[in-house]
């Protein structure tokens, strides 16, 4: 029996991370002690008193049904006063906010709500590869606005041709960013909501990095940003902030029509998150925030441990203020996946290439944060043998 595969799927590029663990799994299987610097997922622990919450919340018989799509008013409640504490947001949390089960998930289902074939979406590169494969499986042409360090790595509104600002349905944008690690000013942000409005296009801000910030930095919201709200709809998530990658658990707050489409697509497609996910979530949105500043200093000194390191090996490494990303330039001669390679078959290294996100990441590579200091140090030992 022949079976055969839609267009879409056809269409679809290799998945960047999975073709990392491939390579790093046949590393592996040759018996080569991998330090592995590819794939954002922290190597610190969910922090305990998040883990006792759970605990109890398996237990409880009422969470072992199913769940509401859209989220309990508890957890939905609990993330409307994180935002207003950490933003200043003031968000209904019946209309304005939704549960989703990671933020990846959201991110892949809302174009379903706004866009189908023809139209077309404005989508970082370098960037999170599901923005542009979110609008694949809708049958929607992306449209690539280059992030490139002349411009700090932020779009340049201005070099869309006009006729496509007025076809586009959604603007994708992530700051602090990933893979560049860069962040946006209130005065960009401003000039999206103007460009947005103008143009009658949907501003998706993808924000899992907004708590992981160094040197005093303390990352806005898009929604913060005057008449944004108007526009706008903001992706959380709890995976890198509070170390909950596993747990599959974020959420979606913004213009309440927008958040509405968001959970009739849900509706339609799953079933919600485990409501015990949800209660353990509840308990680290409402505690001190005492274990993000924990997790904030672990990464400063593993931060200024290799770009430290990198910069003196002659790697053009710049100090992030914020993700757990350091993006930086591979040595002349070097392609970006020429340089990885290199990295993995001589030093056992797994690094990101930069062309991976998008052709402006060419010459560039990433590294995460997601071993301790001891083992950078190794890295930089094996980098410096290499080099």
């Amino acid at each position: 029996m022949k079976f055969e595969l839609t267009r879409r799927i056809k269409n679809l590029p290799p998945y960047l991370f999975v073709e990392l663990d491939r390579k790093k799994q046949e590393a592996v299987a040759k018996g080569v002690d991998v330090i592995d610097l590819g794939i954002g997922d922290p190597d610190l622990p969910t922090p305990d008193f998040i883990v006792e919450r759970m605990v109890e919340a398996v237990r409880k018989p009422s969470n072992h049904r199913y769940p509401s799509s859209e989220g309990s008013l508890a957890f939905r409640t609990a993330a409307a006063q994180w935002c207003n504490r950490r933003f200043g947001l003031e968000l209904d949390p019946a209309s304005q906010v939704c549960c989703v089960i990671g933020s990846k998930e959201a991110i892949a289902h809302f174009p379903l709500a706004f866009v189908e074939e023809g139209s077309v979406v404005l989508v970082p590169t370098p960037g999170y590869p599901v923005y542009h494969i979110g609008t694949l499986f809708c049958g929607g042409d992306t449209y690539y606005m280059p992030l490139v360090a002349e411009n700090n790595f932020l779009p340049d509104l201005e070099s869309i041709p006009a006729d496509v600002a007025q076809k586009a349905t959604i603007m994708w944008l992530n700051y602090p960013n990933n893979p560049t690690a860069a962040c946006a000013t209130k005065e960009f942000f401003a000039k999206v909501v103007e460009f947005a409005k103008a143009n009658n296009i949907i501003v998706c801000h993808d924000a899992a990095y907004s708590e992981m910030t160094y040197d005093g930095y303390v990352a806005p919201s898009f929604l913060e940003t005057p008449g944004a709200m108007d526009v706008g709809i903001e992706f959380h998530s709890l995976s890198k902030t509070y170390n909950m990658t596993g747990w599959r658990i974020g959420f979606a707050v913004g213009n309440p029509e927008l958040v509405g489409a968001l959970k009739k697509v849900k509706s339609n497609v799953d079933s919600g998150q485990f409501e015990a996910v949800q209660e353990a979530a509840i308990a680290a949105l409402d505690s001190d925030q005492s274990c993000v500043e924990e997790m904030r200093k672990i990464y400063t000194e593993r931060r200024d441990t290799l770009v430290d390191g990198l910069n003196e090996l002659g790697l053009k490494a710049e100090r992030p203020k914020a993700t757990f990303y350091v993006w930086f330039k591979v040595p002349e001669g070097e392609t970006s996946a020429s340089f990885c390679a290199t990295l993995l078959d001589k030093a056992g290294i797994v690094c990101t290439p930069g062309n991976g996100f998008g052709d402006p990441g060419e010459g560039y590579a990433r590294m995460a944060l997601t071993v301790g200091k001891e083992r950078l140090e190794e890295v930089l030992e094996r980098l410096k043998n290499v080099l």
